[in-house]
């Protein structure tokens, strides 16, 4: 079914979760229903790997992660153990639509952190050609721009948020 005239079955836009949006639905979505699902799930797969936390994949864990903070970067514990915990509860809430903003809000505190005390240094260029010392902050910029999609927009019809949003209007009396 084309909803635009002389539109194609091909016009499809990627979201990063193993699925292909059809852009008409992005478009015609006035809530971005999708989008903010896509959004949500792609960025807090990203960060609640438990990269920082456990120690998996390719990570040094809580502990050695906490030392880098406080003894390499000079972060207070109370600030570095903050960091930390945003990353990882942040990312299981966007994945789940609980508290998406406040979840959102604190990943993008993290990547504001980020590039001012480590990033900016490097320029706004990630090391694409390996040439450079460090990497830039063009990703942080990216998961910036995402986290205001989400302060914006919330988490979407298809979270935990809007089911208790839903549950609670159904216990309020209704006026007649």
């Amino acid at each position: 079914m084309h909803i635009f005239p002389g539109e194609s079955d091909h016009l499809t836009a990627p979201c990063y979760t193993s699925c292909t949006i059809p852009l008409a639905i992005i478009l015609r979505a006035g809530h971005c229903l999708t989008l903010t699902l896509c959004l949500r799930l792609e960025l807090g797969r990203y960060e609640v790997a438990p990269r920082r936390a456990l120690g998996l994949g390719y990570s040094l864990g809580f502990s050695a992660t906490m030392a880098m903070f406080t003894d390499m970067m000079h972060i207070p514990a109370p600030l570095a153990f903050l960091a930390i915990a945003a990353e990882f509860f942040g990312g299981l809430g966007l994945i789940l639509g609980f508290l998406t903003r406040i979840a959102a809000f604190g990943i993008g505190m993290n990547m504001l952190v980020a590039i001012v005390t480590v990033h900016s240094a490097f320029g706004l260029f990630m090391n694409w050609t390996g040439v450079q010392q460090g990497e830039g902050f063009e990703y942080h910029l990216l998961v910036l721009a995402i986290v205001a999609f989400l302060m914006i927009h919330g988490a979407g019809a298809l979270s935990v948020d809007r089911a208790l949003t839903l549950a609670q209007n159904l216990r309020k009396p209704r006026a007649t």
